[in-house]
């Protein structure tokens, strides 16, 4: 079968009024092969499509797009970096691309940007996860200081006050300081309510805020783009890293979770153009407070039972032995749980993310007798004293006796 050129250059010759005979002489070929190719009765010879790096990636990618509803290529890329890919981006994005629904139609804003230091946007969003064939939910907060971009992200399974708080605790200590103010949505966890122009703020957010030099700030009612840098790192979380991650616990997500916000907050940011680490440097952010004094605002009370125990999110953590039975404050960040009484730290542990453990002490039990020489030790004493010996007598002794007196 001869080439596409060859064919071409044929259909050139006959088209210059050249006969069969003279085509043959021009070009060596046989006069057969000439004429059918002239006449048309042949299939163009198409030449064989080279095999490309990703083909044997293909299987998966498609696995990602139809089972875990991923598209975002960026990501794809770092997973397949991880199984031996060693092909390009442009590629992946040109097969991923006839797969992308088509985007609809949005109203444009106007971006709003900040100075160095003085704004970080917090929100939360819901995330899905499936365990043994069963659908459940973990809560995902996020955190971008609107200046450098500075993302961060980590999981919950409450959304409530104390996990925000925890939240905010742990990207500021990511982050590295602390910015002027605070922006998010009017959720119940941080605004009650306002009443003529007045916010009424959650007294722990509150309190928490006044403590550490911070400015609480909510967006307009039903106008999320206020806070739209947060609202796009939502998105790009549940576009970017959730879609198809596998953890073992509550840890384990979180820890890939700051290894992929190291990843995104090293890379060059498309809106400023910078990485946004780089740009971390120019934020300026107010120093961290440190001791009880940061870790009060997520401590939660507890009683130690009497054997020793304090229970949080269904483990039981041991405390020192003399512990059974008071008030203490416990307070989980970064995988820790420390234990506090007085505004002293008791005991630190690391946080078992499987309901049902249990944690002791190694001094839990320490100096407390056992149930053998409790046994040993002499029992209480009392004493029985006898009544007197009660006499009897006559009335008339008696009459006697008060006549005595009476005279």
């Amino acid at each position: 079968m001869l080439r596409s050129r060859t064919v071409n250059a044929l259909r050139d010759l006959a088209a210059k009024g050249y006969s069969i005979r003279r085509i043959v002489r021009e070009t060596g070929l046989a006069r057969n092969t000439v004429r059918k190719y002239l006449r048309g009765s042949f299939e163009p010879l198409s030449r064989k499509k080279r095999r490309s790096k990703l083909d044997p990636f293909k299987a998966q990618i498609l696995h990602w797009m139809e089972v875990d509803h991923l598209f975002n290529c960026q990501t794809m890329l770092v997973r397949l970096r991880g199984i031996g890919y060693q092909g390009g981006g442009s590629i992946l994005r040109d097969f991923v691309q006839p797969y992308r629904q088509a985007k609809q139609g949005r109203v444009p804003v106007i971006r709003c940007e900040t100075d160095p230091g003085e704004q970080m946007q917090i929100d939360w969003g819901e995330f899905i996860y499936e365990e043994a064939g069963v659908r459940r939910r973990l809560y995902g907060f996020a955190a971008i200081l609107s200046y450098s971009r500075m993302r961060f992200v980590c999981f919950f399974k409450r959304c409530d006050t104390t996990s925000l708080l925890r939240g905010l605790m742990e990207a500021l200590q990511y982050f590295g300081g602390l910015p002027k103010r605070v922006l998010t949505d009017r959720m119940k966890s941080i605004l009650v309510r306002v009443e003529d122009g007045q916010a009424q703020w959650n007294s722990r957010y509150e309190d928490f805020m006044s403590s550490v030099g911070m400015i609480p700030r909510v967006c307009k009612p039903y106008t999320p783009q206020t806070k739209g840098k947060v609202e796009r790192t939502i998105s790009v979380i549940k576009q970017g890293f959730w879609p198809g991650i596998s953890f073992s616990d509550l840890h384990d997500l979180n820890e890939q979770a700051k290894a992929w916000c190291d990843h995104r907050n090293s890379s060059v940011h498309r809106t400023t153009g910078v990485p946004p680490e780089d740009r971390l440097v120019e934020e300026s952010l107010m120093p961290l407070p440190h001791g009880f004094a940061w870790e009060r605002f997520i401590a939660e009370g507890r009683r130690v039972s009497w054997d020793g125990y304090v229970s949080y999110d269904g483990v039981l953590y041991g405390l020192p032995a003399g512990s059974a039975g008071t008030a203490v404050q416990v307070a989980a960040r970064g995988g820790e749980l420390s234990i506090w009484r007085e505004g002293q730290l008791v005991v630190r542990h690391l946080v078992r993310p499987r309901s049902g453990a249990i944690v002791p002490h190694p001094d839990q039990f320490k100096d407390i007798p056992t149930a053998s020489e409790l046994r040993r030790r002499p029992a209480p004493l009392g004493h029985l004293v006898h009544a007197s010996r009660i006499v009897d007598r006559s009335l008339g002794d008696y009459d006697q006796l008060f006549g005595e007196v009476a005279a």
